[in-house]
């Protein structure tokens, strides 16, 4: 498995990888697969290029492997990445749980493609009611359309390279699996569980509704079952995260809350920590503020998305808020709790960002009490209003911006930092270090060293007796 972008994808490859396990596949070096899987993001130009370096890779270190394209590339530019070297199949995230099928029909010698015994079921998979599979019998230019119905019976079709890309609004179903740190497994830390995938908003500038979905939620049973699996595997703390994760819930009826399922979650669970990733500024209300900020065993950590502190920008970008809405919201979470981390993602170069609309942007930025931002640079993604408006920003200028924004954070960090100096601060342990430490993480999302060896996956009371470069040290209490 490569698995490239967000949360969400790095979910979508755990149930991938979790699939193919439960059908006898093990998971080897890259150089020695006969599969590589390649799970892939298109946020950016940047990540489609990315993809397409370690598709060439691939092919090139291991010119015998077959090789599945998957996820929010592969939705969106299915004939672009079936041109790459060494692809055998290319799945949309319309039909990703269908991967694995499709890579064990092939191990088993049936080349039929997964689900030829006929179309699934609308009302059980949430596909479409006819899906095609999309074969190039003659290479990747070929844009032919089979129909499941025409595939049926054909057991043995020649292993032609097979687009499998369907209407991602019409799909409905939600892959997830926790992804777990990389290099920390043995420790138990901090697994990432989405319970939430796709969007309904329409920001001017965002590729991912289109390939990714409307949003839809895991049920609150399989959250909590989910969770309990974990617990009882030795975990203490979980994140939980999603595309649009303050939307939880209201696919349902009757609708249910985010704020629902934090309360489900500590009320009909044992889990020690909960963490709550990316919230958008309008779904941060009162309650989930004081859920955050009251309850122990919820980290005390704020992550809400910005993108601007322009008006102008935000107008353009059609964003759901204001900046004074959003200042609102961050400062009663300051409010409410003194200690907590919070951040945000920040775009600069959006088109018609002028240097006074930076510079209006800067100056809101710098007037809140963040503790880190998530600083990016636009970038024009095809089929987004935002790809075709006048005035797009030069690079260059658009860079300079990103390292003014990326310094003034730096500076916020380090002076929130400062003031947690004297302070004892709930962390968990996550590794020990060769110099005798302990890597810890706080509860407010602080990396933290502490003095001696201690025990992976704990929680513990820190005093904080200093700053390093990019987080705090100190000792247990």
């Amino acid at each position: 498995m490569e698995n490239f972008g967000c949360r969400a994808t790095q979910a979508d490859g755990a149930a991938i990888e979790r699939a193919l396990q439960e059908r006898g596949f093990a998971s080897v070096a890259r150089e020695r697969a006969d599969v590589v899987v390649v799970n892939t993001c298109t946020v950016t130009a940047a990540a489609d290029s990315d993809a397409r370096h370690t598709i060439r890779r691939i092919h090139r270190e291991n010119p015998g492997c077959k090789i599945l394209v998957t996820g929010c590339y592969a939705q969106r530019a299915p004939g672009e990445v079936a041109s790459l070297p060494g692809v055998q199949w290319v799945v949309g995230n319309s039909h990703k749980s269908h991967v694995a099928e499709l890579i064990g029909r092939s191990a088993n010698g049936d080349h039929r493609h997964a689900g030829s015994s006929g179309p699934p079921a609308a009302e059980s998979s949430g596909y479409l009611e006819t899906p095609h599979f999309e074969q190039a019998q003659s290479g990747p230019s070929s844009d032919g359309f089979v129909s499941l119905s025409e595939l049926s019976g054909q057991a043995h079709l020649p292993e032609a390279q097979v687009r499998l890309v369907g209407d991602i609004f019409a799909h409905t179903e939600l892959m997830a699996a926790p992804v777990f740190e990389p290099g920390v497994n043995a420790a138990k830390t901090r697994p990432n569980l989405k319970v939430q995938d796709g969007c309904d908003n329409r920001c001017s500038f965002c590729v991912i509704p289109f390939v990714r979905g409307q949003s839809r939620s895991l049920s609150l049973s399989n959250v909590l079952q989910e969770v309990d699996s974990l617990v009882a595997a030795g975990y203490r703390e979980i994140v939980v995260s999603g595309i649009n994760l303050g939307r939880w819930g209201r696919d349902f009826a009757p609708q249910s809350r985010f704020e629902d399922l934090v309360i489900a979650i500590l009320r009909e669970t044992s889990l020690q920590r909960l963490r709550i990733s990316s919230v958008e500024p309008m779904d941060w209300s009162e309650e989930l503020i004081g859920l955050m900020a009251r309850e122990p065993r919820i980290c005390k950590h704020a992550h809400v998305p910005l993108q601007s502190g322009s008006d102008r920008i935000l107008r353009a970008m059609h964003r759901k808020y204001r900046p004074w809405h959003y200042a609102e919201h961050i400062r009663k979470i300051r409010a409410a709790a003194p200690q907590a981390a919070i951040g945000a993602d920040v775009m600069v170069g959006f088109p018609g960002e002028t240097d006074e609309l930076f510079e209006e942007s800067r100056r809101f930025i710098d007037g809140l009490p963040f503790t880190y931002l998530h600083v990016f640079t636009f970038s024009a993604r095809p089929g987004t209003p935002a790809a075709k408006m006048p005035d797009q920003v030069p690079v260059n200028i658009a860079r300079e911006r990103n390292r003014i924004l990326r310094d003034l954070a730096a500076e916020k960090n380090r002076a929130f930092r400062q003031s947690l100096q004297g302070q004892e601060i709930e962390a968990i342990t996550l590794h020990p270090r060769e110099d005798g430490r302990t890597e810890a993480l706080t509860t407010n999302y602080l990396k933290l060293q502490l003095s001696g060896v201690l025990p992976a996956n704990h929680r513990v009371t820190a005093r904080i007796d200093g700053l390093n470069a990019d987080g705090l040290f100190g000792a247990a209490v």
